[in-house]
């Protein structure tokens, strides 16, 4: 104990304030070792260390933060941490989502490891907050730990500090979090049964490496996706976007510029142009926030860049044209640093660069042209009898359009429903209703704003009924989803006697037409042979299985029987169709039906004003269309569900990275602004089905 203190209280709670205040990674880690090993705590310990901590620490600045930790952990939704009491759980990546989801998880009672590749933080970057967000990290005790968390009207924190923050909160609820180690890939269960899914690290001799658990959440970035997920790329028109980040010292005179929570050239077009006409420098828009630095974001026009010299040379390839070789450093700087100047009419005193993690400027140029999101968010591995539950979680599941600051406010959200897919884990759910529900959840997610969330803050949980504006539509979900895994399960049972065939899926599994005559013979032996067919011969197999179906049951053919054997993708939804009435004449409890399964009925497409048959077409806002007319009509980017805004006032759809107002020419060529209004999905049943069906191929079975 050190000699300037009394006692051993008393130098407890001096080690607890200096773990509060702790200001870099490695200060919060080594000064909480310290604390657990003066009040001889197990860190280690998580099922009992939080309430050993609070035993031992009676301390009144400690029992501030206690009340706000307990007062969250009592919420019904955690059970007294009895959900996930036997699950252990493995977060990768110690970024803001991946802190806030170990959060959610370690009041669910579960242990938790967190692996993290860095050793510091270091992104000075800010981030916009969501009033939810606010709330929510206000009622963790987040400005316990930081003063001067959103005081005033204030909305926004740096990177850096919110992992300060969620850092210091895991600690205390007992997470293990370990930087400075490198996620290697997942090892299987051994053949001997002696262990369970472990991780493979670097070092290799790392005691997290010996760590068995049946989840895994995956917060590493954008760059870095487990193998199973598919990821979409959403592609626009180019946009090229700066980040600068200057040393704030804190005077008086920075403390009176004003900050700018986003300017877009449609609101304010004189500043724009005088921009461009004094400094050279055309933007799209410029945000300032001011907080550990003066942050400033901007989208800038490659035209300018060029022009400025900060591009080198132009090409119609994003990746070259930004490509290091052909950035003219100096010139960024100087472009950053004079957009900064002019958009703060020259107010900022001694206006410096900060420093990076590698001691230079703190500028960045990137393309957000295209952005990646995650075609399902979770999914299910069983190896030996061992199941795995893995979840996506930030940048890895949705990389955010930073003009709209989304990412932390959807991330935030992304973590809570995780957390609620591993509660329903822990409690013995079947993996099929768990991912079931998760994916239902995942499409409400890119629909989320802030107008159409619930305001009813003070309810939010880690149940998505509580934050989402249709919760009507998970059920539906499920139910629906649980039809389309009862079709496969029945589909699966009645082809198990044929060696030939194996049915994972409602799709591809009946491409070489074997699958459906073996479901014809279980049934109807007398009715085809089996043994006579060639597995190769997919055209004839499927024509004799579609022959048979029409002219003894009288079911339609979804497609030419070249047709199934040659497409590239088998279209589910006609797949389950037509399973859907084939199970229906060989059993005596027939599945629900999908309404409107009149296969020869059509309209027009709203779209192209083509013909439109049930089998091709797709809804958004009450229109019908065929599915590959579900574009951007700005960008020409493929639409999906969840994904678009809609001006109703045009009837237009947009991707999301043109879901602001746009400027478009009147009669008389005047320039009038859109409104926008975010449309709020409808959600039908027909709709539902592509999705659904997809989630018993995600349960891969890897024996």
């Amino acid at each position: 104990m050190s000699q300037s203190f009394a006692s051993p209280s008393l130098y407890a709670h001096a080690l607890f304030d200096r773990f509060v205040a702790s200001q870099t990674c490695k200060e919060v880690q080594q000064n909480f070792a310290e604390l657990c090993h003066h009040l001889q705590l197990d860190s280690q310990d998580y099922h009992h260390f939080y309430n050993k901590l609070k035993e031992k620490l009676n301390y009144w600045k400690a029992k501030e933060l206690w009340q706000k930790i307990d007062k969250r952990a009592s919420h019904p939704d955690y059970e007294q941490g009895k959900p996930c009491a036997k699950t252990k759980c493995l977060v990768l990546g110690a970024g803001p989502c991946g802190l806030r989801t170990a959060v959610e998880l370690a009041l669910l009672g579960a242990q938790v490891v967190v692996l993290e590749k860095r050793t510091s933080f270091s992104r000075n970057n800010v981030l916009h907050l969501w009033p939810y967000t606010i709330r929510d990290l206000r009622n963790l005790g987040a400005k316990k730990f930081y003063g001067r968390f959103c005081s005033g009207s204030l909305d926004h924190i740096s990177i850096r500090q919110l992992q300060l923050i969620l850092l210091k909160l895991v600690l205390l609820l007992g997470v293990e979090v370990h930087t400075g180690v490198n996620f290697k890939g997942l090892l299987e269960p051994q053949a001997s049964g002696s262990t369970g899914w472990r991780a493979l690290v670097h070092p290799e001799s790392h005691p997290a490496a010996s760590y068995q658990f049946d989840v895994f959440i995956s917060a590493g970035g954008g760059r870095f996706v487990p193998d199973g997920f598919k990821i979409k790329e959403l592609r626009g028109k180019l946009a090229i976007g700066i980040t600068a980040n200057f040393t704030n010292r804190r005077t008086a005179a920075e403390t009176q510029v004003a900050e700018i929570s986003g300017v877009a050239r449609i609101y304010n077009q004189k500043f724009f142009q005088q921009l461009h006409t004094e400094m050279g420098i055309d933007l799209e828009n410029i945000v300032y926030y001011k907080d550990d630095t003066h942050y400033f974001v901007m989208t800038a026009k490659k035209n300018s860049l060029l022009k400025k010299g900060v591009i080198k040379q132009d090409s119609s390839d994003a990746e070259q044209l930004l490509a290091q070789a052909n950035v003219d450093q100096e010139a960024l700087l100087q472009y950053a640093y004079d957009a900064a100047q002019f958009s703060t009419s020259h107010k900022l005193p001694d206006l410096e660069f900060a420093l990076n993690h590698v001691g230079k400027p703190d500028v960045a140029m990137f393309d957000f042209t295209c952005m990646h999101r995650a075609e399902y968010a979770s999914l299910v591995r069983e190896r030996r009898g061992k199941k795995l539950l893995i979840g996506l979680v930030g940048d890895c599941l949705v990389e955010p359009f930073w003009p709209l600051g989304t990412g932390i406010a959807r991330g935030f959200l992304a973590a809570f429903d995780t957390a609620w897919m591993v509660r329903n884990w822990g409690k013995g759910v079947t993996h099929l209703q768990v991912l079931a529900e998760r994916e239902s959840v995942y499409q409400l997610l890119s629909q989320t704003t802030p107008e159409n969330t619930s305001k009813n803050y003070p309810a939010y949980s880690i149940d998505p009924s509580t934050r989402y504006p249709n919760p009507q539509h998970i059920f539906n979900f499920m139910v629906l989803t649980q039809r389309m895994v009862d079709l496969l399960s029945w589909c699966q049972k009645h082809t198990a006697w044929c060696e030939r065939v194996q049915v994972k899926d409602l799709s591809q599994s009946w491409r070489s037409g074997l699958a459906l005559c073996a479901l014809i013979q279980h049934f109807r032996p007398k009715l085809i042979d089996m043994s006579s067919l060639d597995e190769n011969d997919a055209v004839h197999n499927n024509q004799l299985a579609f022959d048979i179906l029409q002219r003894e049951f009288g079911i339609e053919p979804i497609m030419s029987a070249g047709d199934m054997a040659s497409s590239k993708e088998i279209d589910q939804l006609s797949v389950v169709l037509y399973l859907t009435q084939v199970h229906n004449v060989f059993t005596e409890a027939p599945l629900p039906k999908v309404p409107a399964t009149d296969l020869g009925s059509s309209e027009l497409c709203y779209f192209c004003h083509q013909q439109l048959y049930v089998l091709e077409r797709g809804s958004a806002e009450g229109k019908f269309f065929h599915r590959s007319c579900f574009i951007c009509q700005q960008c020409g980017t493929t639409l999906r569900q969840g994904g678009y805004t809609f001006y109703p006032d045009t009837g237009r759809f947009y991707c999301e990275e043109h879901s602001e107002p746009v400027e478009e020419k009147g009669e008389e060529g005047e320039l009038q602004q859109a409104d926008l209004s975010t449309g709020v999905q409808v959600w039908t049943i027909s709709e539902l089905i592509p999705l659904c069906i997809n989630v018993p191929i995600l349960f891969n079975m890897l024996h």
